[in-house]
């Protein structure tokens, strides 16, 4: 595999960099480790169907293709894990490891904002993991956001500076590629990073399931991606299982 971002495509504008990774993919002119950035996107997409909007040529918005050679379909959370590592690397660099965190499952948060997110897509057929394709979305030099979005912020609006875009996704790149690395080495010790920048761990919040509205402290996430709660007890919740009410945390 070429490491992460050796072979970089960019993209003056395109509908999703997933979509095309895709159809590179599909069409066989694709290789592991292998990146699209977009200037532009005109229908880029997060988790739960929902869209991702950016400004063109304010922010970082890439794919990655990537095969998982050694990781069984079973243990897909562990590239969940690695890639949101990658991007908490990044990130903090600049920001600050103690106020940049995860927040379940792959949300790049910075205090009580949402700076990114990563939406994994993949090709699977009998039983194996072929490829995946990463997307990766991080909010770079953009200042205003859509009123509908509750809580983004970028790295421009935390530090008050501009930054080249294409110097920043090559770092992230180099970023994510240490963690694939670690990844093939030692998933657990990757896991128990992850869990270290955990948003919210030990630390009481609102949940809601179904018409359920309960308030929990966040514990951690097993090696399978599930949430782990306690309440009066223990409980783990697959991701769409349950959502956050706000973001605050309910202080005790």
């Amino acid at each position: 595999m070429n490491p992460i971002g050796k072979n970089l495509t960019i993209l003056p504008t395109v509908d999703s960099t997933n979509n095309y990774a895709m159809a590179q993919l599909r069409a066989g002119l694709a290789s592991s480790g292998d990146v699209y950035l977009a200037m532009e996107q005109t229908a880029g997409r997060g988790q739960r169907g929902n869209s991702w909007q950016t400004d063109p040529a304010s922010n970082i918005a890439i794919s990655i293709v990537f095969q998982p050679l050694t990781l069984p379909i079973a243990r897909q959370f562990y590239l969940v894990a690695a890639v949101a590592l990658g991007c908490h690397h990044f990130f903090s660099a600049v920001t600050g490891q103690d106020e940049t965190t995860i927040k379940w499952p792959n949300d790049l948060y910075w205090r009580d904002r949402k700076a990114g997110g990563i939406l994994i897509e993949n090709i699977i057929s009998a039983e194996l993991w072929h490829w995946a394709v990463i997307g990766i979305g991080i909010n770079i030099n953009q200042t205003h956001f859509a009123q509908h979005l509750p809580n983004p912020v970028s790295l421009k609006q935390i530090t008050g500076k501009d930054w080249d875009v294409l110097d920043m996704t090559r770092q992230l790149c180099a970023c994510i590629d240490l963690q694939l690395w670690q990844l093939e080495k030692n998933k657990e010790l990757l896991l128990q990073q992850y869990n270290n920048v955990l948003y919210k761990k030990n630390q009481t919040v609102r949940l809601k399931k179904e018409t359920r509205i309960f308030e929990a402290q966040i514990k951690g996430v097993t090696n399978t991606g599930k949430l782990i709660t306690q309440t009066s007890i223990e409980e783990l919740f697959d991701f769409g299982e349950i959502q956050w009410v706000k973001d605050d945390s309910i202080k005790k």
